[in-house]
């Protein structure tokens, strides 16, 4: 059974603030597959607060260097694959086949096209042809916490 019961945050893992396990059950076998914790808002803000303290030497990185970290992550994914897909069945009770045709491909798509509108946007461009000094500057302005829906 996969034990996935610390969080990463600030570069390694820690113990969740508060212990709060969760059994992932695969609906396939109805047997557990794996425990997880579930964070709380002690766990949040420490994120929170790690993520915006690495923000200006992430904001202030050239395109280049962020763009080539998110490739350097495509690729890691890519090389994870099938590890992926064997999660995701099981998390979903999925066939194994649907997950590695379509789950863990559709990451490496949204990966794929980050990439390609990164490579394409402008961060920074004049305000217009009278005034080609002023510039407009497109950065971060920080950081959130969101929780989403695992279907999007």
């Amino acid at each position: 059974m996969i034990d996935k019961r610390a969080f990463y945050i600030n570069g390694k893992w820690v113990k969740p603030a508060q212990a709060n396990d969760f059994q992932v059950i695969d609906p396939s076998t109805e047997e557990p597959c794996a425990v997880i914790s579930l964070g709380g808002k002690a766990d949040t803000d420490a994120a929170v607060a790690a993520a915006k303290a690495a923000l200006p030497g992430w904001m202030y990185r050239p395109a280049e260097e962020r763009i080539a970290c998110v490739e350097k992550l495509l690729e890691i994914y890519d090389t994870r694959a099938e590890d992926l897909a064997q999660a995701i069945s099981a998390e979903m009770g999925a066939p194994i086949d649907m997950a590695r045709a379509s789950q863990v491909t559709s990451g490496s798509y949204h990966l794929k096209n980050f990439l390609r509108a990164a490579k394409d946007f402008r961060f920074d461009k004049p305000l217009n042809e009278k005034f080609p000094n002023d510039r407009i500057v497109m950065e971060a302005v920080g950081v959130a916490a969101l929780i989403t829906p695992w279907n999007w």
